[in-house]
Formats: C-alpha cells, structure tokens, sequence
C-alpha cells in the first residue's frame, strides 16, 4: 500500500506542476492578480507531495519491502539502519526522486520568502521552475518509477553498491543536489527577466541569495565527494579530473563566476547582459551534469544509469530547456537597457577579470570533458583526456585570477588605484616572500615552482587578512574604535574575506599535498615493520570479523614515531556475498593536518599482505578550506541585506504635528 501511496502523491505532484507552470505565467501576462495568486500555494503542495512519496520511498526500505523493485535491487535486510536509509538515494531512480524533492523544496521557499518579489517576477519564477519540475516528474514517471512492483516478491534484497555503504555518501548526494538544483532558482529568474523584458539592480538583490545558498553547499557537496573518494576508494587521491567530477566541477566555476558578476550588478547596475548569460549557463551546466550520471555515457563510480531510453529522455530535457533558454536569451536580451560604465581599473574591473578567467577556467574543463565524448560518437576512436591535461591548461588560467584576487576587494568601485592597492598589499607580499624563503629552506625535492605556489596561497590568505584589517582600521585607530568598525563591519563584507581565506587555505593543502606526498608499496609479513616519513608501521596479522551484511579481513599496524608508540591503524577489505563484490577501507591517522594512510592489498603466502602507504602532508587543508569558504557563504547570506528578497521600504508614520 505504501508503495502506491508514494506512486499516487508523485502523480498528483506532477499534476500541480502543470498548473504552476501554465496560470501564474498566463496571469503574469494577463496581469490578473488572481492567477498570479496560484503560483504560491500550487508550489508549497507540490512539495508537500513530492516529501510524501519521498518519505514513502524510504519507508519502503527501512521495511524492507522487497516487492519493489529499487528496494530489491538496492538493499538487504541486514544493512544498518543508516545505509537503508540512504540506499533511497544510492540509485538512479530514488535519487531522481530526491533531485524533483530538492526543486520543488526551492520553489516552495521561493513561494514562502518572495513576498517582496514584484507579483508578475515571483509569478514568472514559479512558473519557470515548474516547467522544469514537470519535465523531470514525468521522465520519473515513464522511465525511473521507484515505485515499480516485482511480480514475486523475493525473500531478501541484492544490497546496496558496497562503495555507497558509507557515511560519506549518506550527506555528499543530498549537498550535492542542494547546489545543482538550487542553480535553478538563478535560471528561473534569468528566464522571468527575459520574459519581462526588464531586469535591474533589484533583480541581482533578489537573486544573489539564491545563488549564493546554491553555491555554499555545492562547495560542501564537492569537498564531500572528494574526501569520500579519498579514503573509500583506497587510490590516495582527493581529485581525478574524472568525468563525473568534472561535471559538478563547471557548475561551482560558473556560479563562482555569476556570484561575482550579480554584485556588479546590485552595486552600479552594470553587466546586465552577462550575469543573466551566466545565471543560464550556471544552471545548463548543472543540467549537463545530471545528464552525465544518468544517461550512461560514462563508466565511472560516480554514475547510476546505463539505460539507453533514460539519456534520449534527459538529452531531450537538455536540447528543450538549454536550447530555448539561449534562444531567449539572443531573441530579448539585445533589447534589455544597457548598464552604466565603469573604469577598466577599478572593482568592477577586477569582478570583470574573475569573470574571464573563471569562465575560461570552466570552459578549458567543459572542453576537455565533453571532447572525447564527442569525437567517439562521431567517428567511433576513444581516447582519454586526464589529468595532464587538465593541469596544463587549467591551472595557467587559474593562477592569475589568484594573483587577482586580493586586489578586488581593495579596489574602489568606478575609478581604483592600482599603486595604492599594491602598497596596502605589502604585508601579504612580505608574508608571500619569507613563505617562498622557508619553503626552500625546509623542503627537498619536487618541483621548482612548488614555493612559488605556496608563496600564492599565502599571498590569497594574506590579502584575505589585509581586506578585513583596512575595513576595521586595525593598527592605525584606537582599539575600541577598531572594534566597533569591526562589529558594524557587513556581515557579507567578513564573508567575502572569510570565503577567500578558505581559497587560500585549499590551494595550499593542494601545494603541500600533490608536492610533498610520499608513497611506499610493500609486502609484509607479521612483526615485519614499514617505515615512511619518520613514521615506523610494525604488522600485528591478520583477523577475520564479521558485519552485519559483510565479512571483513582486518589487519592492524602498530604506529611509532621515534621509538613511541602513538597509534593503531586497521585497514580492511570487505567481501559483500549477496552483492559478490568486494571494498578495500582504508585507515587514516591524523596528524595535525597531516595524515598517514594505509590501504590493504591482496593477501600472499605465509601471512603476508601487500600494502599501500602514503604520507600526506597538510592533506586536510583541502578539506578545510572548503568548510571555511562554507561558513563564509553563510556568513555573507545572514546579511540583513542579502536576505531573500529585497527590503520593503519603511513605513512613514503620521507627523503628530499639524500642517503648516
């Protein structure tokens, strides 16, 4: 019954969906109050039903009711409680269903927080944002039903993909999709604007929220996934240019790009024509991204489908909605009044630079992506583009922009100063330079340059410092005034520094790491020891243990340095019967931000396992330095004046004194 409740509130949501997208955009156009009205409610009961039959969806795994089908196929009766949930998700069709949940969630809080939207915008936006909604729904509904029925029921399930057993990827999928679909909201507006014929400096009020909350947890979603690859799939590395990668990779560039150009915008009404250009490329982006996963044109761990029928429908969701919104876009947009002017050196000049490269950056990736995806379908050769590639062309475009990137803030709007900007940034200069100094004192070997990239990173972290210390007055006024400044001080203004000292603080674990990581592959036999970095391994043997849905082989390292014992490690490899596949899980010590890494191989005669070790140094500055730009989004969206919506003018009160 379960089952065809969820089918049933699915259906009903779509249904809703049609009318959302159909009467508020005809009363928008009408400029009838009344059918403008439906956008609201038809957007919170479309979520409300689209929550109903995902939360029936998970029902029917943590009971695991094996008539259906995606439970069947993707649970087991002995999996944690956790995994039952989150197999929901850990499969195309419920993780299609989690992808509508999270676009009709933002429709919804559009509905509840745009109050101050302009009636025909917020019933254009609604109405845009359904018609993606209703695309989605009924590709669900034809081809990825969750709620399908086995004719007979089997007594236990196949379990869910071993890799996907993990914590990691119980909150990475949902982050993820916070930021693909929140794109969305950026979309509907564009295309609202384009529809209206007008767009202004209130439009990149209304909008840069929205962005700005997709942005945030897209960074999050992807430093999830990338730590979850890191230590789930045994390989030691945080990042493979992998296709799937890639694809959520050109989003975060182009909302990067469109959050910068949307303040441009907001503050001297200029870049009008670009930023709704990025705000349809952001999300075309996200798009192509879900069409990667789920279309089966890649073979990666990342990905779901592999259904032929499933990618004609969502290439063809693709070609309706990128298509028509660039045909929009060249039919409207010459008409839209043009923006005011600026100097080339000034902030808005400095926003039109990060603009360049980072759309450059995220074109070099599109490229190198979609190329040999395109050359096999027209002339049937495979070859791969992987990570030399990418560091030779992605890299170049994307250091000067961290060069740029302490001058924005500094500059002025219309008319800056670039001597007098350099001479503010003399500390982080200093600071740069004894970096470079000491990395060269401190290190040997890797490549030449690598102290110049530490020199970099410290350089973006020290310009993030000197934003804040010139807004607060720090060092040449009194402390308390330094203080109250400091508490006066924009909560988007500490953000924005705050989100480009977590720039600053990935680049230099990425520095650290991909330079100075050491690895050593060995076999050893028990009470043999291995040693890496200072750090001396002694092999306690091997033990058998028994999971709830696995058996698992243990081994168990003890860890000296200089002579003192200072930890376990316990890497496994775990055998899954009813899926007939197994996982390497790797065990990590962590040291400061350092860690120490160690991945079981294949056992050998007598005893012995061939192991994995690895070093790496700082490692988790990569990690950190996306919470931080996290928390710096977050910052920056408690802003009294970035919150959803534009503020309503005060109301005048009655002067008490009569008129003269």
């Amino acid at each position: 019954m379960i089952p065809e409740l969820g089918h049933y509130a699915l259906v009903l949501a779509f249904a809703l969906s049609l009318i959302q997208a159909t009467v508020p955009i005809y009363g928008a156009r009408s400029n009838d109050a009344a059918l403008m009205s439906v956008a609201a409610p038809t957007a919170l009961a479309q979520f409300v039903f689209v929550a109903l039959s995902f939360i029936a969806l998970i029902a029917c795994y943590v009971t695991s009711d094996f008539s259906v089908a995606t439970t069947f196929e993707n649970s087991h009766s002995a999996m944690p409680l956790v995994y039952k949930i989150t197999s929901a998700w850990g499969n195309h069709e419920g993780s299609m269903l989690l992808w509508v949940l999270i676009l009709a969630a933002f429709g919804a809080l559009v509905a509840l927080f745009g109050n101050n939207l302009p009636p025909t915008l917020k019933a254009n936006v609604l109405g845009v944002q359904s018609w993606i909604a209703a695309a989605f729904f009924l590709f669900i509904l034809l081809t990825s039903n969750p709620f399908a029925r086995l004719a007979d029921a089997p007594l236990e399930g196949r379990d869910l993909n071993p890799l996907l057993q993990d914590l990691g990827l119980a909150i990475h999928p949902p982050l993820l999709y916070l930021g693909y679909v929140g794109f969305s909201i950026s979309f509907s507006f564009a295309i609202a604007a384009l529809i209206e014929g007008r767009i202004d400096a209130a439009w990149a009020r209304w909008v840069r929220p929205w962005t700005l909350l997709a942005w945030m947890f897209l960074t999050i979603g992807i430093a999830m996934g990338s730590y979850w690859a890191y230590y789930e799939l045994g390989w030691g590395g945080w990042w493979f240019w992998d296709p799937v990668e890639n694809a959520s990779f050109m989003p975060w560039l182009a909302g990067t790009a469109l959050l910068h150009s949307a303040l441009v915008m907001e503050k001297r009404n200029a870049l009008k024509v670009w930023t709704l250009l990025l705000a349809i490329l952001a999300f075309s982006l996200s798009l192509l991204g879900t069409f990667l996963v789920r279309s089966g044109v890649l073979t990666s761990v990342h990905t779901f489908a592999s259904d032929p029928l499933r990618g004609v429908f969502i290439l063809a969701i693709l070609v309706v909605f990128i298509g028509g919104a660039f045909s929009l876009f060249a039919w409207r947009a010459p008409l839209l009044k043009q923006g005011g002017l600026f100097a080339p050196v000034s902030r808005e000049g400095a926003l039109v630079l990060n603009n360049l490269f980072l759309t450059t950056c995220c074109a070099t990736v599109f490229v190198g992506t979609l190329y040999p995806l395109a050359l096999e379908a027209l002339t049937g050769e495979k070859i791969s583009v992987g990570a030399p590639f990418f560091n030779a062309t992605f890299w170049p475009l994307f250091v000067p922009l961290l060069i740029a990137m302490p001058f924005g803030p500094l500059m002025a709007w219309k008319r800056g100063d670039v001597l007098g900007v350099t001479q503010r940034l003399f500390g982080a200069f200093a600071l740069a330079l004894v970096g470079i100094a000491a990395t060269y004192a401190v290190t040997t070997g890797g490549p030449v340059l690598a102290p110049f990239a530490i020199g970099l990173a410290i350089f973006v972290v020290g310009g993030a410092f000197v934003d804040l210390i010139e807004r607060t007055g720090l060092g040449k006024l009194p402390l308390p005034v330094t203080l109250k400044r400091a508490a006066g001080l924009p909560r988007s203004a500490w953000g924005g520094a705050i989100a480009h000292l977590g720039i600053g603080i990935t680049v230099f674990g990425i520095v650290c790491e991909t330079n100075w990581a050491s690895e050593r592959i060995a076999a050893v036999k028990p009470q043999e020891t291995i040693s890496l970095r200072g750090y001396d391994l002694t092999f306690e043997g091997l033990t058998q243990r028994r999971g709830p849905n696995y058996t698992e082989q243990l081994g168990t390292f003890v860890v000296r340095s200089g002579g003192v014992e200072i930890g376990t490690l316990q890497p496994s490899k775990r055998s899954f019967a009813s899926r007939g596949s197994a996982t390497s899980e790797a065990a990590l010590l962590t040291r400061g931000v350092s860690q120490l890494y160690i991945s079981l191989g294949d056992p050998g005669a007598g005893g012995s396992v061939t192991v994995r070790l690895y070093h790496k140094p700082l490692v988790l500055l990569i990690w950190l330095g996306a919470v931080v730009m996290f928390l710096g989004g977050g910052l920056s969206l408690s802003d009294r004046r970035l919150r959803v919506g534009a503020p309503k003018p005060a109301k005048i009160k009655p002067s008490l004194q009569p008129a003269e």
